[in-house]
């Protein structure tokens, strides 16, 4: 996908769009062309689909980028801030979208689209068109000296712990770290981030989260010594 958001971000050159702009148009059509990808899959390409959440990070702007129930969020200082809104159904503006065009939102084991699908927009899931549709929602947020981190992660995380727990035990965990690695206590090659995403989904998993759980922390402060980034997967 990133690949395919650069060119895009290249391929959109119109002089009178403002920055903003330019990168709303570049990532709707990337999300566009990931969804036309889904036509070509060998095995049931109407029934197969998945939510998305991107972040694009500049020196002075976080940008986000989801489709689904996949959820950004920024832990600044004691502060946890939701970057991006889950689209499900019952939401007031989705709901009132997909009865316009004719559908209908059913409460089976949560709101569904026809009681099937939990989510509004996706990427894939084209036998529940025009209803289900891949079109992102786009935030920019400027960073500021005291952003942590950033937590990108599925629903199998947000299903069973809130914005603002993920954030209180990442916050704890990035400070716990560092000050075992100023005392160089510690030595297990594992960065704060990892250590991060790694408690995350252990948490999730003890809690019997039956969703996927995906977890991203992206690390803000540049000027720690350790990876980044890290991803954790179950």
């Amino acid at each position: 996908m990133h690949g395919v958001i650069a060119e895009e971000w290249d391929r959109e050159v119109d002089e009178s769009c403002g920055w903003q702009r330019r990168w709303e148009v570049a990532l709707s059509t990337s999300f566009e062309r990931a969804d036309s990808e889904v036509v070509t899959a060998a095995v049931a390409p109407e029934m197969v689909g998945s939510t998305a959440a991107i972040v694009v990070l500049s020196g002075c702007q976080i940008i986000t980028s989801n489709c689904g129930d996949s959820r950004v969020v920024l832990c600044r200082g004691t502060e946890t801030i939701a970057l991006t809104v889950d689209q499900k159904p019952d939401r007031q503006d989705e709901l009132m979208r997909i009865e316009r065009e004719g559908g209908r939102v059913i409460n089976w084991n949560g709101a569904r689209i026809f009681g099937v699908l939990a989510m509004s927009r996706a990427i894939g899931d084209r036998y529940l068109r025009p209803w289900v549709i891949p079109v992102p929602e786009v935030t920019f947020t400027t960073r500021t000296d005291d952003d942590e981190c950033l937590i990108i992660a599925s629903d199998g995380l947000w299903d069973v712990m809130s914005n603002e727990e993920a954030g209180q035990v990442a916050r704890r965990l990035l400070i716990r770290r560092r000050r075992r690695a100023l005392m160089g206590e510690v030595d297990d090659g594992v960065s704060p981030a990892q250590a991060v995403a790694d408690n995350l989904t252990a948490i999730a998993m003890g809690r019997n989260s039956c969703d996927n759980i995906s977890v991203i922390v992206v690390d803000l402060k540049p000027k720690r010594k350790s990876p980044s980034n890290a991803v954790k997967k179950r």
